[in-house]
């Protein structure tokens, strides 16, 4: 492959020894030049090459002059260099990049370049300006929500210091609005929000704070293209703005899925250099009316609990999802109900084949608008009928611990393999989890299996489907040895369909009664960063 040709190539200095740099459209390099003087020398020749350090020009955040005596003024304030330039090379320059870490961990890292004429570190200087402002895609206004009360209430803390030096190297502006209050970024977004001004949106807080912004977002795209959210056969307006996620919540499972770790520097770092990852957004509809959209879990029955108990204990903190766990868990609820679904049928893979969703997957990118199966499916109102007699929708009856609906893997520190590990992020399916009701020895050994390499569906009372649309008509509810009857039997008392790890609820939690439909649609979202390599 031919590589692309060289805009510039100079002898620096770097930590006192000299370098030959070169900068092209695809990277900057640098290359350690011995020379057999021991002393520092404009002359290179004679010269042999050691290693070399590459840096795609698409990771360099950012370049700035640096002044003679040791100090460079960058956003107002003079920052002391590392080494004092030598008499011979009284220029310098420096350059903010991208440096990959550990665990999926990105780091801001900088070097100091020495020049021995003005004129060529001006000339440095705007080449990788000019290179920096060809890059599609990078965001230059940005909208941010902070959350200052999820998980541990240190969001406003966390983008004060580790986020906005960072956005602010880079020449990010930003117009940022602490919530005040549940909801309040939604509703600025479908209403106030004068979008046009932003290249993207960023949210500072937890899975509940991004369902917010995804809510608003979808919302006014809807709106504005004419669609009617409480029509599901209809589809989905891809939203034009990105959506960024800074992690300050409690489990960050949909930063954790996207971008492969939960650190604040490392999400502000992709969404500086605009890395950008399509998702699935699932719509959830109940006799015909709108209830919510999701993009990472939909949970029915055990997590549809657990969130609603650990709604009412937020003043818990993060534990509080152990605690209702537990309480779930000792509880033992079953639920009985009529499970239906489209299955994936069109080269989507299963949920066991092991191919986990990665960067540049080819999966997620070929993945479209749904094709004639839903077409065929799609139908009017809530009668399934007519799909189950041509053989394209499958019916399920029985009584279920859970029902689990991952649109990703949700993974999260604490499930680093999540619910379903080989779920995509946007082909337009979802993994169907199924899980009978055994006994609670059997459903911890489920449970416990989130937290390890087992092949979690690998018992006899679980079974996984991929599929792209479902429907559950709950029966009634019971506990353990006490009979739970339904309310006027049109559904049970409790259970719910919603985002699991919300640090605030997108809706009120809707009641269960009827029938509950939910759609997934390809890619009408889309979010900075991406799960690893």
């Amino acid at each position: 492959m031919e590589k692309p040709p060289r805009l510039l190539s100079h002898p620096l200095l770097l930590k006192n020894r000299v370098y030959e740099v070169t900068l092209n459209r695809a990277q900057l390099t640098w290359k350690k030049l011995q020379t057999k003087k021991k002393r520092v020398s404009r002359s290179i020749h004679n010269s042999r090459k050691h290693g070399s350090v590459c840096v795609p020009v698409s990771e360099i955040l950012a370049v700035r002059e640096t002044e003679v005596d040791g100090r460079t003024e960058s956003g107002g304030r003079w920052q002391k260099t590392s080494q004092r330039p030598a008499e011979a090379y009284p220029y310098a320059f420096t350059v903010s990049y991208v440096l990959r870490v550990k665990r999926h961990r990105w780091r801001c890292r900088d070097v100091t370049f020495q020049c021995a004429d003005a004129a060529v570190r001006q000339q440095w200087v705007q080449a990788v300006r000019d290179q920096l402002s060809a890059l599609a895609g990078r965001p230059k206004h940005l909208l941010v929500y902070i959350n200052p009360h999820g998980g541990r209430k240190q969001g406003k803390q966390i983008y004060e210091e580790r986020v906005a030096p960072l956005f602010s190297r880079a020449s990010v502006s930003t117009c940022v609005i602490v919530t005040e209050h549940a909801n309040h970024a939604r509703d600025h977004l479908k209403t106030d929000a004068d979008l046009k001004k932003y290249d993207g949106v960023v949210c500072v807080g937890g899975d509940g704070m991004f369902s917010e912004i995804v809510h608003g977002l979808i919302a006014r795209t809807q709106r504005d293209a004419g669609v009617d959210q409480n029509r599901r056969e209809e589809k989905l307006a891809p939203c034009a703005i990105r959506i960024g996620i800074i992690p300050a919540g409690s489990t960050d499972c949909i930063c954790y899925a996207t971008v492969g770790a939960n650190d604040p520097v490392t999400s502000a770092l992709h969404i500086i250099v605009g890395d950008s990852q399509p998702l699935d957004v699932c719509s959830v509809h109940q006799g015909g009316r709108f209830l919510r959209y999701s993009v990472s879990l939909l949970g029915y029955g055990f997590y549809g609990d657990v969130l609603m108990d650990s709604e009412r204990k937020r003043w818990m903190g993060p534990v509080r999802y152990d605690f209702s766990g537990l309480k779930m868990f000792l509880t033992h609820n079953y639920y009985e109900g009529t499970v239906s679904f489209l299955p994936a049928t069109d080269g989507s893979g299963t949920p066991r084949d092991k191919t986990t969703c990665r960067a540049g997957c080819s999966r997620c990118r070929c993945s479209g608008p749904l094709g004639s199966e839903d077409g065929q499916a799609s139908g009017t109102g809530d009668d399934v009928s007519s799909g189950e007699h041509g053989g394209d929708w499958r019916t399920i009856r029985g009584r279920f611990l859970a029902i689990n609906a991952a649109s990703m893997s949700c993974a999260c520190p604490r499930s680093p393999q999540g619910l379903s590990p080989a779920a995509h992020l946007a082909d337009g399916t979802a993994d169907l989890i199924l899980v009978r009701t055994c006994s609670r020895v059997n459903f911890l050994r489920h449970l416990l299996r989130h937290t390890s390499r087992d092949d979690q569906f690998d018992l006899s009372f679980v079974e996984v489907h991929r599929v792209r649309k479902f429907r559950f008509t709950p029966g009634r509810c019971e506990s353990e040895g006490d009979p739970w009857p339904a309310p006027g039997g049109a559904g049970p008392a409790k259970g719910l369909f919603g985002q699991m790890c919300q640090d605030r609820p997108a809706a009120p939690p809707p009641t269960a009664a009827g029938t509950a439909t939910a759609r997934y649609s390809p890619t009408p979202a889309s979010t900075w960063g991406c799960t690893a390599s």
